[in-house]
């Protein structure tokens, strides 16, 4: 074997991979902590507006995943990675030269759009280049890396607030910088990438502004009122244009979302829970966010401090899962993270108030929160992208992700919604008790993970068998 088709060395290149799920993920966090210092900055943005900053980059996020994973299964991923990080890098340095909130979500869809590329590519490189019976540990170890940088997400924003909100997005040019060129020398080039018909983009366009529609009519309702003519609209055109790109779906020959990949159950049911359990990380995200700033009065560096022992917990507990999963089964994993997690927002309903101090109102809510999704979010992006073949990886984790994506929008706005424009305690009780409630829907789906009576691994291989056969990859 010649010199250059030796395997790269595994350092350099995790560590290229993992500086992009930083950057993904540490974006996400810092943003969130941002939002109301963006508020003073444009005194007349309100939190539907704002809202926008969030969702506008959640809703492309998710559309672009799927014909981006298709794109690096196609093309390579190790150039996908590369195209991705740089775009992700451009636009992270115009959000900061944003002069107004329209200028803002524009640069956060290019932002979203570069991530939607760099997501998974980045998973992809490292499955494709990893022994089946070691794929799970490293889906976990790409989960973990994303869990620590969502840990130090709001300390990060905290500090990078307190001069300028703007900082929170600069700090992510210096790390796209050095991961690109660093990429360039030590990525591995791909030997026989996927040669697939990109999927319909045209149905992508659709389901983007069938989601947007129904976002834009939840967080505008109590300020248009429910039974407005502008808010019916928009309702109306989620649903039609739900069903267009269900029909579209349904007879165009490479969909948005393969039909063949969703007959795998695991993967179906992972992607499932994936949605209910994106609503309320999401949710907790935004509305504890809000309440140290807006209830609390505390600032964004005070609000990361305290936020951070929850996302802290999420590495060691998703390298913990790894452990229990042969022994307890994916399945229960992620359906004990979803309870542990609802316990979390059910105390935050009974103990948080004005009055309460953090240590007894917030912090027990905050750390069951983070056990929760180190349990939940790990767990089920190893279980659907396992379940099917390496070769297909990207696609299958870009489809997992953009599912979760769609419950980030839905999260937020609902979110939004029952906040309205007063934020006061009352509103916040309810955004408990509701995320309570979808969490534990999330964890009663992911019991559906793995019933059946083979290994884990054999159900795994069989489900890739049947996802390849029916897929095609030529």
């Amino acid at each position: 074997m010649s010199q250059s088709a030796a395997p790269p060395a595994r350092g350099p290149v995790a560590a290229v991979v993992f500086s992009g799920v930083v950057l993904v993920n540490l974006d996400l966090f810092i943003v969130n902590v941002a939002v109301p210092a963006m508020a003073r900055t444009w005194s007349g943005a309100d939190l539907a507006d704002l809202s926008w900053v969030l969702n506008g980059y959640a809703v492309v996020f998710a559309a672009l995943l799927v014909p981006a994973g298709r794109l690096a299964d196609r093309s390579g991923h190790r150039a996908a990675f590369l195209r991705g990080t740089a775009l992700f890098t451009l636009a992270s340095a115009l959000c900061a030269a944003a002069p107004g909130v329209a200028w803002l979500v524009a640069a956060r869809l290019l932002q979203a759009a570069g991530a939607a590329v760099l997501v998974p590519a980045s998973l992809g490189l490292l499955l494709t280049t990893t022994p089946p019976e070691r794929r799970a540990a490293v889906v976990r170890a790409w989960a973990a890396v994303g869990g620590l940088a969502a840990a130090l997400g709001p300390v990060l924003g905290g500090l990078l607030v307190e001069p300028g909100w703007r900082w929170v997005f600069l700090v992510n040019v210096p790390i796209g910088i050095a991961a690109v060129a660093t990429g360039t020398r030590v990525l591995p080039r791909s030997t026989a990438a996927a040669r697939t018909p990109m999927p319909d983009l045209y149905g992508a366009l659709v389901f983007v502004a069938a989601v947007a529609a129904l976002a834009l009519g939840l967080v505008k309702a109590e300020d248009w009122g429910w039974g407005s003519p502008r808010v019916l609209t928009a309702l109306a055109a989620f649903l039609l244009l739900g069903v267009w790109f269900a029909a579209r779906t349904a007879r165009h020959p490479r969909p948005l979302v393969e039909p063949a990949v969703l007959r795998v159950r695991d993967f179906s049911v992972a992607g499932v829970a994936s949605v209910l359990f994106g609503i309320a990380f999401a949710g907790m995200l935004l509305g504890i966010t809000l309440w140290c700033q807006e209830v609390w009065g505390w600032t964004a560096l005070t609000t990361g401090l305290a936020f951070t022992p929850g996302p802290l917990l999420v590495p060691p507990t998703a390298v913990l899962a790894g452990k229990w999963a042969p022994r307890l089964g994916a399945g229960r994993l992620a359906a004990a993270g979803g309870a542990v997690f609802a316990v979390g927002m059910l105390l935050w309903a009974l103990c948080l108030d004005v009055d309460r101090t953090y240590a007894a109102g917030m912090l027990p809510g905050l750390l069951l929160s983070g056990l929760g999704v180190g349990l939940m979010l790990p767990t089920l992006v190893a279980a659907a992208a396992t379940a099917l073949p390496a070769g297909h990886a990207a696609t299958g984790s870009g489809m997992v992700t953009m599912l979760r994506q769609l419950g980030a929008v839905l999260g937020v706005s609902v979110t939004v919604l029952l906040l309205g424009s007063s934020s006061s305690p009352d509103g916040f009780t309810h955004v408990w008790y509701l995320l309570a409630g979808v969490s534990l829907a999330a964890s009663a789906v992911a019991l559906l993970i793995g019933r059946r009576a083979e290994t884990p691994a054999r159900a795994a291989a069989e489900a890739g068998e049947e996802a390849g056969e029916e897929v095609g990859v030529g």
